[in-house]
């Protein structure tokens, strides 16, 4: 079901700071602009990690689901794994199939795809994303 890790998301109380720090480690070429995902409530930017991405996140405002998680960790930490799926419709009935608890529907990510949200109760304690992928990962 799952394909390749696309990224790891990680939030952050400063967007900026974070893209600063990350700069320092991977390089300023590594990381790309900051911008708003207003339907989703957030800001983000890429770091390119070598086989993988992470997604710097900050809340829009205190009504984003990352400010409530930065209410329960203020300095920011690692929010949720993405995955890479062929077909978004599929692997969610293939989630609920195994027992995994869908949030929501399916919705536009920063990477202009379809993806979704499952349960972290039933995936290990971790928040993980399927994003739609035309190969899928693989």
């Amino acid at each position: 079901m799952f394909g390749r890790l696309n990224h790891v998301g990680v939030a952050t109380p400063s967007i900026a700071k974070a893209r600063e720090h990350y700069a320092g480690l991977f390089g300023d070429g590594a990381v790309s602009e900051a911008f708003d995902l207003p339907e989703q409530g957030v800001r983000v930017c890429f770091v390119e990690a070598g086989n993988t991405q992470i997604e710097l996140i900050e809340p829009l405002s205190d009504a984003s689901p990352i400010a409530g998680f930065l209410a329960r960790n203020p300095a920011g930490g690692q929010h949720h794994l993405c995955f890479e799926v062929a077909d978004l419709d599929i692997a969610i009935n293939d989630a609920r199939a195994h027992g995994a608890r869908v949030l929501g529907t399916p919705r536009l990510g920063a990477h202009g795809t379809r993806i979704v949200f499952l349960h972290p109760k039933d995936m290990g304690g971790v928040l993980v994303e399927l994003m739609e992928a035309p190969d899928g990962g693989h």
